[in-house]
């Protein structure tokens, strides 16, 4: 009871503030610094260079298990105190092999053991927006509780079955690279929202400045969504965004400071309103790992077709605060994809009361489920039934 009061209900910046942003093409970075650093929790960066990891994500590696493939570049290894004094050993202690690397002549394989590992009494792995991802490909997937006639005798075997999403590495977003190049790192900052052509990219935050600062190119190394990589290939400058202190009132120093602290309100709440469509918003969170008074967790936000979803992960201390954040922005057909799988999931899988609650006829429905990829799912003659009743009425 008490962790499902403690499950992640939406995204805040407790402890945080936002700083006025720095713009290099299409691509807008705002920094986001914290107030007060704990040092009692640290991420480090472990670098993986193998073409293609796979990741057993229960039992053995030989047994018949579900399995994650995917290139990932890097973990994050997560280092905490259960008294709240800071991490004293941090970068310096004796880790053991991640994994096993396998070469196979034209390409390298890492095999590893779970999205996140408990390596020592307080240290732990985690694969980072590959958590995420893997949590929302698994949502839904063992498929029909019921054995609905509609139903293929594979989806009612095998659920879903094998799962697959795209996205973009950021280093083929234009422009990005060459932003986090120039951009200028504050004092005590700990995170940015990245926006690409004025549209939300990423949000990422890490528990201290020393983090950051490591941790800052590792954008490049994230996936992005469809959307943003067009956006990136689209646009070549942001929007024209100005503000300016009126000298006329400006009398003293003091008239000057509070003219530019409110400049900086101002700017830190319009940016907080962009991002509007990830803040604030309600999430459904999973909770990952309890790491003393900090807790990993893997959240959606509640699905909307029409406006903006994410997943990500994020640790929380006890006291609310973020510590970690990391999102990814879902494309309009992978919202379109777990929209109807949550509508079927909803109904207990019924075509027919899903449809009706959509609004739509039950071929409607069908044609809905074959263009969003998941027709195997339904049985052979219920497909052709639907297309051939949705063909008569064209007529």
């Amino acid at each position: 009871m008490a962790q499902k009061k403690r499950l992640l209900a939406d995204i805040s910046l407790k402890g945080l503030d936002i700083a006025p942003s720095q713009v290099r093409g299409a691509v807008r970075i705002v920094p986001l610094i914290r107030r007060n650093i704990r040092g009692d929790l640290r991420l480090n960066r472990r670098s993986y260079e193998e073409d293609i990891t796979i990741v057993n994500l229960e039992g053995k590696f030989t047994d018949p298990s579900t399995k994650y493939f995917s290139y990932v570049p890097h973990g994050l290894v997560m280092s905490w105190t259960d008294d709240g004094s800071p991490v004293v050993s941090f970068g310096g202690q004796i880790l053991k092999p991640d994994g096993q690397r396998q070469e196979y002549g034209c390409a390298s394989v890492r095999l590893m053991h779970r999205m996140a590992k408990r390596e020592s009494a307080n240290q732990l792995r985690f694969l980072p927006l590959h958590l995420a991802m893997e949590g929302f490909l698994s949502l839904f997937f063992s498929g029909p509780t019921i054995a609905w006639r509609e139903y293929s005798k594979y989806a009612l075997s095998h659920g879903l079955g094998s799962r697959y999403e795209t996205a973009v590495s950021g280093r083929y977003i234009a422009g990005l690279e060459d932003a986090l190049r120039v951009f200028e790192i504050h004092e005590q900052q700990v995170g940015v929202l990245v926006f690409v052509a004025e549209s939300l990219a990423s949000a990422f935050v890490v528990p201290t400045p020393e983090d950051y600062r490591a941790l800052h190119t590792s954008l490049l190394e994230d996936f992005y969504g469809e959307l943003i990589y067009q956006y990136s290939l689209l646009y070549d400058t942001t929007w024209p965004m100005e503000t300016t202190v009126d000298e006329s009132n400006i009398n003293s120093l003091a008239d000057l400071r509070g003219a530019i602290a409110k400049m900086r309100q101002d700017w830190a709440s319009f940016q907080g309103f962009m991002a509007e469509g990830l803040l604030q918003r309600q999430l459904n969170s999973q909770i990952v790992y309890t790491a003393g008074s900090f807790l990993l967790q893997r959240f959606i936000t509640d699905l909307q077709p029409k406006h903006e979803n994410y997943i990500g992960e994020a640790i929380i201390h006890e006291s609310g605060e973020l510590e970690y954040l990391k999102t990814y922005r879902l494309s309009e057909a992978q919202t379109r994809r777990a929209y109807l799988l949550s509508k079927l999931a909803e109904h207990n899988w019924n075509l027919e009361a899903t449809a009706k609650a959509l609004s739509h006829t039950s071929e409607e429905f069908i044609a809905r489920i074959e263009s969003a990829g998941f027709g195997y799912l339904l049985n052979q003659a219920v497909r052709e039934a639907a297309l051939k009743k949705t063909k008569k009425s064209r007529r």
